[in-house]
């Protein structure tokens, strides 16, 4: 087998974080950014620059490449299916793909396979939103079924003139409708990773808990503490149900919601994922890796942990510019923590890089990472 090209579609820290993997496997990797301050193209050498809306720019991408994939789900799915008319193998493919474009789609599809979901429906208006929630309760979240990520398109509605409030002020996207779901009482949010590959061999990573603050990612902790070992393999046995029903080639992040009697799917997300970045240096295998190997459909290596627990805290944009001014005090005062920085512009909340600690005490390794994410968003000074 000679050298392997992977194109990813996108610039952002998924495709950068992806290229140390590809280093080690000896795969090119080759990236289609917007512009060159997108933060992977500081870090794969073999960038083209041009526009996942424009299909002339795609097919130019991907000549050459072995294999298309993706670092966000945003390519228009007519897009993808002339790439694959094209002879470019894509992965996942649009048929798979879809589902994590679509939110409605993605109901569609779960609740007609069986998979556990909240309680969902299509609306129009905000009269469809009163007659939803006069056939349970108030509140009630409404989503845009297309478009929405990080906590936007997504809204929690009190009442009948929220709604409308709501549904007059936004303009949604070609293509995007409305849904709107039950708002699930949960008592901890979980994410079930699996990779799966074109011949179907897949495997399933611990299941994590989330923490997520104004929809985004601020914590997670592996596995998820306190999850008996039947209902973890439950949540496992339905992300790799999920993969299998809708085709996925690649990673497959299954969001969910635990109720303390069940899991619940929230969201999925078929790429590397936010919830995976423990895996760098918790599991045998990262998620960066089984991802390559499973778009090359190459044997899928092991999820299993190293330690026993693995924290990981997002570092979001806050008052310090120069995040690397911040290197040696946190280096000095924690010499094991691990510090992945995206190369990205500091903006208030935006995620600009994480950290990473393995041990065997949950509370330590969270104060630990913790404290690194509050010095490098500036929120202490010690």
């Amino acid at each position: 087998m000679t050298r392997p090209t992977v194109g990813i579609v996108g610039g952002g820290q998924l495709a950068r974080m992806t290229a140390p993997a590809a280093v080690n496997l000896d795969v090119h990797l080759r990236v289609m950014a917007a512009s060159p301050d997108d933060c992977a193209a500081a870090a794969i050498p073999d960038v083209f620059y041009g526009d996942h809306d424009d299909l002339v720019d795609l097919l130019k991408f991907a000549e050459g490449c072995d294999v298309v994939t993706f670092d966000h789900e945003h390519v228009p799915p007519e897009h993808l299916l002339a790439l694959q008319e094209a002879g470019v193998a894509v992965r996942p493919g649009p048929a798979a793909l879809v589902h994590a474009q679509d939110k409605i789609i993605m109901r569609q599809a779960l609740s007609s396979g069986g998979i556990p979901c909240p309680r969902w429906a299509e609306v129009a208006d905000a009269d469809d939103v009163a007659l939803f929630a006069e056939a349970g309760e108030w509140p009630v979240v409404l989503k845009v079924s297309r478009g929405g990520y990080d906590g936007k398109g997504v809204w929690v509605l009190e009442s009948r003139a929220e709604a409308e409030q709501v549904m007059a002020a936004e303009v949604l996207r070609p293509g995007a409708r409305w849904l709107v779901e039950e708002r699930v009482p949960f008592v901890r949010e979980l994410s079930a990773q699996v990779a799966r590959s074109p011949h179907g061999q897949a495997v399933a990573y611990p299941v994590v808990q989330s923490l997520q603050v104004d929809g985004i990612c601020k914590e997670v902790v592996a596995p998820a503490p306190e999850l008996d070992a039947t209902r973890s393999a439950h949540a496992q046995r339905v992300a790799l149900d999920v993969a299998a029903l809708l085709g996925v080639e690649g990673m497959l992040a299954v969001e969910m919601f635990d109720t303390g009697s069940e899991v619940l799917v929230n969201e999925l997300a078929m790429r590397p994922h936010n919830t995976g970045h423990w895996s760098i240096e918790g599991a045998d295998t990262s998620q960066f890796e089984n991802h390559l190997r499973a778009v090359l459909d190459l044997p899928l290596g092991s999820p299993t942990p190293r330690l026993p627990y693995a924290v990981m805290v997002n570092i979001l944009g806050g008052q310090v510019a120069d995040l690397h001014a911040c290197y040696r005090h946190v280096m000095a005062s924690d010499p094991g923590l691990k510090i992945h920085l995206y190369g990205k512009v500091v903006r208030p909340g935006r995620k600009v890089g994480h950290v990473t600690a393995l041990g065997t005490d949950v509370d330590v390794l969270l104060e630990r990472c913790r404290h690194a994410a509050d010095f490098f968003e500036g929120t202490i000074d010690g």
